[in-house]
């Protein structure tokens, strides 16, 4: 099991203790994208007590040891950790993002008056929606396929541009969290708005975790 020290990264910590998702979306600490970074400065970076952190994160790791790991990524090979993937993360993508647009329209026709921040929230949303549509087939047809092939050529190439749209991803995303003031839906929002901002929330958390196991486990492999 890991040590958490002040110089670990917070892909390694993540890759070891999935369960340390659960604190860093709680403190929006950026675990995907930054994976690469040490705790330390991700800390600092947030304005956050290094000493509470590393106290959540111990714990974490105690659990995990008492728990057992129910899925140990690390371990799993290539081709089931990419049908995991595409099973889990893909198939989440492809059903909820037609979804989630059809919520931002009707949110935004129905409240964009009173609350104009709405234009933005839809507008960045369907880039999103545009960059991940095209983003998941590159992996599908492109990227994958390479992998299993063994064709580590290609596979960095592709891995170069994958990497760079979650970079892409993860800003949007987080420019989506600060414009909603972390998702909070203003007193007259109705349940559709509720729903809408619930939903791109959970989304968040999603695409997090997938491109932390594409940035911080698969992809290292081929490095």
């Amino acid at each position: 099991m890991i040590k958490i020290t002040k110089d670990i990264t917070l892909g390694e910590i993540v890759a070891h203790l999935p369960k340390a998702t659960e604190t860093f979306n709680a403190y929006n600490i950026d675990f995907c994208c930054g994976g690469d970074r040490s705790l330390e400065e991700a800390v600092n970076e947030a304005e956050l007590s290094y000493d509470k952190i590393a106290r959540t994160l111990e714990t974490v790791k105690q659990e995990t040891e008492e728990l057992g790991i129910k899925t140990n990524f690390l371990e799993m090979d290539t081709k089931n950790l990419i049908d995991y993937i595409v099973n889990v993360h893909h198939s989440y993508l492809n059903a909820n993002l037609p979804r989630n647009s059809e919520m931002a329209n009707a949110v935004l026709r129905a409240h964009g008056e009173a609350h104009p921040e709405l234009f933005e929230v839809h507008k960045l949303f369907h880039q999103l929606k545009a960059e991940l549509e095209q983003h998941l087939i590159k992996e599908e047809v492109s990227l994958y396929p390479s992998m299993l092939k063994s064709e580590n050529d290609q596979s960095n190439k592709v891995i170069l541009e994958i990497e760079d749209e979650h970079d892409v991803a993860g800003e949007i995303l987080k420019q989506l969290r600060e414009i909603t003031q972390n998702y909070t839906v203003p007193q007259d929002g109705c349940s559709t708005y509720k729903r809408l901002y619930d939903k791109l929330e959970e989304m968040e958390k999603d695409i997090f975790n997938h491109i932390h196991l594409e940035n911080n486990i698969l992809h290292k492999r081929f490095n």
